[in-house]
């Protein structure tokens, strides 16, 4: 039997439900039961693939080329269940699906109308596909008494008093602030969060209180008081050192007891937290530090990069190092200041973007790793311009860009408009939509033995996830590597370039795909483990 638990918001946003869904996911994984994770956002973009990283944070994208939002990253890697498309929604998607069955006929002269039309297509996509999973848990985005959100709490009140209290359970996360000039914490932002929840006519079943201060016991009872809750089920959420800390802490205050108890299932054994306890071990006792520099343009909101953070500090706990990150926005990098912008750096990482802005100062980046032999780490938009670098000052190509800035440059990347996806010709062109246009999802490459690609994967075919829309133009192949930059990874027909290296350099590489999408703390994705390896011999 499938239970499902609905993961809902209060007070502010930012509060951690998505760290919340996924520590206790596995803590219910570590239990012996599956677990599939799914997130319903309220707004009405169709998916984040549009939205600025200043906007959403990263779009995350997944195996079967869903445009997702971030959290989908956390679940993933916290539980190490690859999510699917299926496992993201939004309004958007959920309205434009209404149209299209209203336009169709299929609702048959009928008034469409919110209640029950939109709540129940929410409901269908929150039971589809469950029927693998011992526990499905459903974040609904943003926070109770939102407008956009009513449909969504709406759906999963109609759910709960369908499924009965033995299927179904509300996880609530509040805020308990801490009022320094009265020195003392606050429980109404709790209450009065809980008052909406339960006005759209939802009782939560268990309260997770976040704080940067411990809660004393009377406060919990007061709010177990006010909020209609059993005591043992108002549950600190207190700041960690760590996100990974995070799953211990909540173990630690019953939460999955609580959760077992609810559904009435055996808790009597201690999840097996032993993976989680050797990751917390690595992470709090370093062997030493090393610094790498990240030169982008999102920088304004780290969540922008969130995976290929979490990716950066993977690989320092495989070996066990803590990776010091150096932000260095792209724009401000000019050639009279290079050397004081990336003093003490063991390794420089271009991360994947969009557009022209910053390009210059990244290309500048590139130039000075591959000459001063810095270990460089080019991901999609930052292994495309490491070709542009290498095309303007190896090959001598001087207007060599990208067609993505410039229509008239020589275009050693270009836009691929056809391309073999599992035997699927795919074809695309400059007026498709923006969004979910771009090569997406999963693809597997062949690798080149001996490569440091090889030797960091060690296998002859891997498989990564892709969001571009530019390739590198293929009919330059030879002469890039006639003089040194070869094309250690290619797409199984050999026309899509996947992994560029520089052989006369201690590291040097370039993906066209996203690594940091398949990283997990209890296994560090190899490219950013062998990044990171090659950054430590710099000390």
């Amino acid at each position: 039997m499938t239970r499902f638990i609905f993961i809902t918001g209060g007070v502010v946003s930012s509060l951690g439900k998505g760290i919340a869904s996924a520590s206790l996911g596995a803590l219910l994984q570590s239990r012996g039961y599956k677990v599939r994770l799914r997130k319903l956002d309220p707004y009405l973009n169709v998916d984040p693939g549009t939205m600025s990283p200043y906007q959403h944070g990263e779009v995350y994208v997944t195996d079967d080329g869903a445009e997702t939002d971030l959290d989908l990253g956390h679940y993933e890697r916290f539980t190490g269940v690859d999510a699917r498309s299926g496992d993201s929604v939004s309004a958007g998607k959920i309205y434009s699906e209404l149209l299209t069955k209203e336009r169709r006929g299929d609702y048959l002269g009928r008034t469409v109308q919110v209640i029950p039309h939109v709540t129940d297509l929410i409901k269908e996509f929150i039971l589809a596909s469950t029927d693998d999973a011992d526990f499905v848990l459903c974040e609904i985005g943003g926070t109770v008494g939102d407008i956009e959100a009513q449909p969504f709490c709406e759906a999963i009140r109609q759910l709960g008093n369908s499924m009965g209290a033995d299927k179904a359970l509300y996880l609530h996360l509040t805020l308990v602030p801490y009022i320094a000039a009265a020195k003392e914490l606050k429980t109404k932002p709790t209450q009065h969060s809980v008052k909406d929840l339960r006005s759209i006519g939802i009782q939560p079943t268990i309260l997770l209180c976040r704080s940067e201060r411990p809660i004393p016991l009377d406060d919990r009872e007061k709010i177990a008081l006010f909020c209609n809750v059993p005591v043992e089920r108002v549950i600190p959420a207190l700041d960690q050192k760590n996100i990974y800390r995070a799953l211990l802490a909540y173990h630690q205050e019953g939460l999955d007891t609580e959760v077992l108890k609810h559904f009435k299932l055996p808790c009597k054994k201690a999840p097996d937290l032993a993976t989680w306890l050797k990751v917390i071990k690595k992470i709090e006792n370093p062997h030493g530090q090393v610094n790498i520099a990240i030169v982008g343009k999102y920088q304004k909101l780290k969540d922008s990069y969130k995976s290929l953070i979490e990716a950066l500090f993977h690989a320092g706990i495989h070996c066990q190092y803590k990776v010091n990150l150096f932000w260095i926005g792209a724009s401000s990098i000019r050639e009279n200041n290079i050397d004081e912008k990336l003093k003490d750096i063991h390794g420089i990482l271009v991360p994947g973007g969009f557009g022209s802005r910053g390009t210059d100062g990244k290309i500048l980046a590139i130039n000075y790793a591959r000459k001063k032999k810095i270990p460089y780490f080019g991901i999609c938009l930052g292994m495309q311009l490491a070709v542009i670098e290498f095309a303007r000052n190896v090959l001598g190509i001087k207007d060599a860009g990208s067609s993505e800035f410039n229509e008239k440059c020589t275009k050693v990347i270009a836009m691929m408009t056809e391309w073999d996806q599992a035997g699927i010709k795919q074809k695309r062109s400059k007026s498709d939509d923006l969004g979910g246009t771009m090569r997406l999802g999963a693809y597997k490459c062949n690798l080149k033995r001996g490569s440091l690609a090889h030797k960091a994967y060690k296998l002859d075919v891997i498989s990564e996830r892709h969001r571009h829309r530019y390739e590198f133009n293929i009919k330059f192949k030879d002469q890039f590597e006639n003089k040194g930059l070869v094309f250690t990874g290619l797409s199984p027909d050999e026309k899509l370039a996947e992994i560029v290296e520089i052989k006369d350099h201690p590291w040097f590489v370039g993906v066209q795909f996203h690594p940091e999408l398949k990283s997990r703390p209890f296994s560090s994705h190899p490219l950013f483990t062998s990044f990171i390896k090659a950054a430590i011999n710099l000390l």
